[in-house]
């Protein structure tokens, strides 16, 4: 419970009214691919773009404001998520095929938009059906897989930022480099224009049926978050984490995947803070062994739980 629910009010009764759904003290560690972390202090789950903007415009300027997509490379510590946090559900999840463009929502699932570019014979794309998580979450992290990139296929992004007003984005303006984007946190996608081009369905399908193929024999299944940690130039993490001699390691319920070690996974009874932690020994091992410190892909958000200290990093940042 919040210190504001504490004292007899809470944030919700200072925000907005919506036409989505306002939830106070909303759990969050059911829908974080990594299954831990605390409550969002509130939870909003806007009804379409103009229900967002007007959110945005009217919720006070010293609230903090998360967003998350499915939590696919996403940390939640045990404390939770003060202020509010954006969920882009239902009304933001549609995709349209515009000749050889997709137009998706930055709910829609990468996977998703992969697969209907695959119905459209739209080749290009097919990366996406390896990148967890969704299309907004793609934007902001830049992300790729398999030889494609977000900076390689987007042509516009929509988004809303934090005074309400609605932006239309060039790829120069989005500012990607690598698992990056240059716009603030406080800016929220809300839809994306992607180019492909034309391409032979069978091929198109088969390169999906082996990314599929690939990413099953080669990462762990289980309660993840996906690739932990960025490579290095010239190098990649799991080589090094590897070298380090970090396959398997363990910290509480979190440990080093076996079969990939840029993956941290919860085996069952991971707290955040045992996951967090795990991934900064792992640091503090990797740079005592190469001299290279490894940087978070994975995004971790929110607070310790009341009376934890937060986790130490263990290398330079």
């Amino acid at each position: 419970m919040t210190a504001l629910a504490q004292k007899g009010a809470h944030l919700i009764d200072r925000l907005p009214r919506v036409r989505g759904r306002l939830t106070a003290d909303a759990p969050l560690a059911t829908v974080t691919w990594f299954r831990v972390g605390g409550p969002a202090e509130v939870l909003f789950r806007p009804a379409d773009a103009d229900d967002l903007a007007a959110f945005l415009a009217g919720t006070p300027p010293d609230v903090p404001v998360t967003v998350l997509g499915v939590a696919s490379n996403l940390l939640v510590r045990d404390g939770g998520i003060p202020g509010v946090v954006i969920r882009l559900l239902r009304g933001f999840t549609d995709i349209r095929v515009e000749g050889e463009r997709i137009v998706a929502g930055a709910g829609a699932l990468d996977l998703n938009v992969a697969l209907s570019a695959r119905e459209h014979s739209i080749a290009g794309l097919e990366f996406l059906s390896g990148v967890p998580g969704t299309i907004g979450g793609a934007l902001r992290m830049n992300a790729g897989a398999y030889g494609g990139e977000m900076k390689d296929v987007v042509e516009r992004a929509e988004a809303i930022d934090r005074q309400g007003r609605r932006l239309d984005l060039s790829p120069t303006e989005l500012g990607f480099t690598y698992r990056h984007c240059a716009l603030p946190p406080s800016v929220v996608f809300t839809s994306a224009t992607l180019r492909g081009r034309t391409g032979a369905p069978g091929e198109i399908a088969a390169r999906i049926a082996e990314i599929d193929r690939t990413r099953g024999e080669t990462q762990p299944r289980s309660r993840t978050g996906g690739s932990t940690f960025t490579n290095p130039p010239g190098d990649s993490a799991w080589r090094l984490i590897d070298a380090a001699g970090c396959r398997g390691l363990k910290v509480g319920g979190a440990q080093v995947s076996e079969k990939h070690c840029n993956f941290l996974i919860n085996t069952g009874e991971a707290t955040a803070r045992d996951i967090e932690a795990l991934g900064e020994e792992v640091r503090r091992r990797v740079y005592e062994a190469s001299g290279i410190a490894l940087h978070w892909e994975i995004m971790r958000v929110g607070v310790a739980r009341a009376g934890e200290a937060p986790v130490v990093s263990g290398a330079p940042s």
